[in-house]
């Protein structure tokens, strides 16, 4: 029993912690491309939203998707999709794209706006840094109150109580 409340905390830790990765390296990814100088005029292919909630009372949550498709200056056709963006943008639409060369293209149609990115991402961390903090600290309480010596018992191998401590009195029986 005592592995489910090490598994459980462990797991949302993990979950935690992959999703900081996720949002530092988006976070480098679209920094490196608003800084490399490169720009190329893109086409809006498609325009569409993703739907999540909704289910009993909870709310809906409403997440619109482009897909853009550019040039690259070595002459590479990029196709990118990007979460985000005006709602006016539709398909067919000619934006500006900031990209990064490399051995995959990373880029972005978000126009530089790097202190309300960085504070996105900073809050994001903080949130998911309080989600490893209270795990860890809820692993240590129970591993400190309710590992069965915390609770005043000393139990011999046979499982039967020899000695019970209350307020500091000791009982035997």
């Amino acid at each position: 029993m005592d592995v489910f409340f090490y598994f459980v905390p462990g797991l949302i830790m993990a979950g935690a912690l992959f999703m900081a990765y996720r949002v530092v390296r988006r976070s480098l990814q679209i920094r490196s491309a608003w800084n490399s100088g490169l720009t190329a005029q893109a086409r809006c292919l498609r325009s569409y939203t993703t739907v999540s909630g909704g289910h009993g009372d909870t709310s809906v949550h409403t997440t619109l998707h482009h897909v853009y498709e550019f040039t690259a200056r070595d002459g590479r056709v990029v196709r990118f999709e990007e979460e985000g963006g005006p709602g006016t943008r539709v398909e067919g639409d000619l934006v500006t794209v900031h990209y990064a060369e490399g051995a995959q293209v990373v880029a972005t149609a978000h126009a530089p706006g790097r202190v309300g990115q960085a504070a996105a991402a900073i809050g994001v961390l903080a949130f998911l840094g309080v989600v490893v903090v209270f795990c860890v600290g809820f692993m240590v309480t129970y591993s400190q109150v309710f590992d069965g010596y915390g609770l005043g018992f000393d139990e011999d191998p046979g499982g039967t109580v020899d000695t019970v401590v209350v307020d500091g009195v000791t009982i035997t029986p």
